[in-house]
């Protein structure tokens, strides 16, 4: 059994803190709310004498919209931080020793993270076209909103369910997060910003990831001087190909909010995990751990943000599109990962981690049908703003209930 740190759950609470005062706001003084959320910063723009000298398609960089608002900088900008700790998570679960998730068991939980998303896209589009009665509403439009998760909260409630370092949590997590990198790599590429041609800045990140390993990242020569094992602890080359890496995934039209995440391997990290979100990480000195360490006190108030811009729920706007969000999350997202975990059982011949019985792999399924992080980030982009994204966020909202029937079912079953 290893402990878990109490940031994680200081993170569920600003999330919902920042919800719940987004909400009261909107209710209560629409015109000021929207007014804060939308207001400009700064144009994004490149300035005229660098667009004159340069050529037009290398000019087209700006980030989703050509002004910074605070629900921008929000969403494209600092939630970049949130996906890099979590992201930094799952990749030490998946090739560290000891790893939670390391080796071929994490095969079948990843053929239920496709069998998700499939099925939460496939009950969105067939639901939609049956009761979508929106003006805006075309075929299959939004199909992509329904495809991430929540980590945070997920986390929170699997760790109640489940009780901790039980080996379904560690399921829980590795699809949660899958679905969320899944659900905006998705987004990205069904509405590149600036078209598909754009994807060469992927390039970027490779170089600057590639760049930073090569020369800090690798691990020195056993017999290497004091000085040259110090290069490789200090943390500003890696802040320095975070920001490269950034750069490039926002131009080539991707959603921001990923643009950290292919440092992540070349960045040095500990010889083996702890598990998920271990408190004993905090006494790790390698630099990736560094790294996370320096982001807990902010992302706190990054998620506080984050449910103050994007979280307000209009409970005016209830409509066929609510529907729709619930009937993906509750019906198509657990029956897709259901039918992916034995799909993938019977491919690869390989089973689930031990202790994981049909009990667990219900409860999980369960879980999976709340989602508001990452879905609320798609809202914008995959369907017209108005009454079909007020719609759907009250969806989103709605959903966080399957967090409350997975524990009253978990309490009822427990052995």
């Amino acid at each position: 059994m290893y402990r878990v740190s109490p940031f994680v759950r200081h993170f569920a609470l600003a999330l919902c803190l920042g919800i719940l005062a987004a909400t009261l706001w909107l209710n209560l003084d629409a015109a000021s709310y929207y007014d804060f959320v939308e207001g400009r910063i700064t144009d994004l723009h490149a300035p005229s004498g660098v667009t004159e000298m340069l050529p037009a398609w290398l000019t087209q960089w700006s980030l989703q919209s050509p002004a910074l608002t605070p629900a921008s900088l929000t969403s494209h900008g600092l939630m970049a931080l949130f996906m890099f700790f979590v992201g930094k998570e799952l990749w030490e679960a998946l090739i560290l020793e000891r790893g939670a998730l390391s080796g071929p068991q994490s095969l079948v939980p990843l053929g239920g993270v496709i069998g998700a998303t499939l099925g939460a896209a496939l009950v969105w589009i067939l639901t939609g076209a049956l009761i979508e009665t929106a003006a805006e509403s075309s075929l299959a439009i939004g199909w992509q909103v329904p495809l991430g998760s929540d980590v945070v909260l997920g986390y929170v409630l699997g760790r109640r369910v489940f009780g901790p370092n039980h080996p379904a949590l560690h399921v829980l997590l590795l699809v949660t997060i899958a679905c969320d990198f899944l659900g905006l790599l998705v987004l990205g590429l069904s509405y590149p910003s600036g078209g598909l041609f754009r994807l060469g800045w992927l390039a970027l990140p490779l170089l600057a990831s590639l760049g930073v390993w090569a020369l800090y990242g690798r691990r020195p020569n056993p017999n290497a001087s004091e000085t040259a094992r110090r290069r490789g602890l200090m943390l500003w080359p890696y802040i320095l190909a975070g920001a490269i890496s950034f750069i490039g995934v926002a131009c080539a039209g991707l959603p921001p909010a990923l643009g950290l995440l292919p440092v992540i391997p070349a960045i040095p990290h500990a010889d083996r995990s702890f598990g998920f979100f271990a408190e004993a990480e905090n006494f790790l000195q390698d630099p990736l751990n560094r790294l996370a360490h320096l982001l807990v006190r902010p992302l706190a108030l990054v998620l506080f943000l984050f449910g103050l811009t994007r979280g307000g729920i209009d409970l005016s706007a209830l409509a066929p599109t609510t529907i729709t969000t619930l009937a993906a999350f509750w019906i198509g997202k657990p029956f897709g990962f259901l039918l992916g975990c034995w799909l993938a059982a019977k491919i690869t011949r390989r089973t689930l981690p031990q202790g994981i019985g049909l009990r667990e792999l219900l409860l999980i399924a369960m879980l999976l049908g709340l989602g508001f992080t990452v879905p609320v980030l798609a809202l914008d982009t995959a369907l017209p703003g108005g009454g079909m994204a007020e719609a759907a966020r009250i969806g989103l909202a709605l959903s966080l209930l399957a967090g409350a029937c997975a524990l009253i079912i978990g309490k009822l079953t427990r052995r």
